[in-house]
């Protein structure tokens, strides 16, 4: 009888549920971790957007806080004004889109106190764009603490006093 050379069936099989046991363990593994990256990732453009709510109101102290996210930032090449303050990247100004960025949606927002005629106050959220891209909910206000939701709560922050309400991030 002559020997063949090669692998059986039986091999390989048993090769194959190796590689599908590993994958199962790994892959669960990669989405906790980009889970966190975007986790981590939201919470610098938050500290990013009050830095350049800081800078918008010291650049323009006649106007107060702009009342929304998109003049923060600018198509490049910015010329810093009014309504394109080059503060902020654009696709973060601009939420990717409407695609949000690295998971999650970003808004800033700007009013006025009772008795003020100017925004002499903002609230800035990020809120993960589903389960699979983020774990909690941001916001901050012009304090620039950036508080965070309950971890498994990832609805938006609805106002600047629900903002106000929530625990400052660990």
């Amino acid at each position: 009888m002559q020997k063949h050379k090669g692998f059986s069936l039986i091999e390989l099989l048993i090769v194959v549920a190796i590689i599908l046991v590993i994958a199962a363990i790994a892959i669960p593994n990669l989405l906790r971790a980009r889970i966190s990256a975007n986790d981590s990732s939201a919470a610098a453009s938050v500290r990013m957007i009050n830095t350049a709510e800081i800078a918008y109101v010291a650049a323009y102290p006649d106007l107060g806080y702009p009342p929304t996210l998109a003049p923060l930032g600018g198509a490049s090449p910015c010329s810093p004004g009014v309504a394109t303050a080059c503060m902020i990247d654009d696709l973060l100004a601009t939420n990717g889109g409407g695609n949000g960025k690295s998971g999650y949606k970003f808004t800033a927002t700007g009013s006025a106190s009772a008795g003020n005629t100017l925004n002499d106050q903002f609230y800035s959220t990020g809120t993960p764009l589903g389960a699979l891209s983020g774990s909690r909910a941001y916001c901050s206000i012009q304090d620039a603490v950036i508080r965070v939701q309950p971890a498994g709560n990832i609805s938006l922050v609805a106002s600047y006093n629900a903002c106000v309400a929530l625990n400052p991030s660990p």
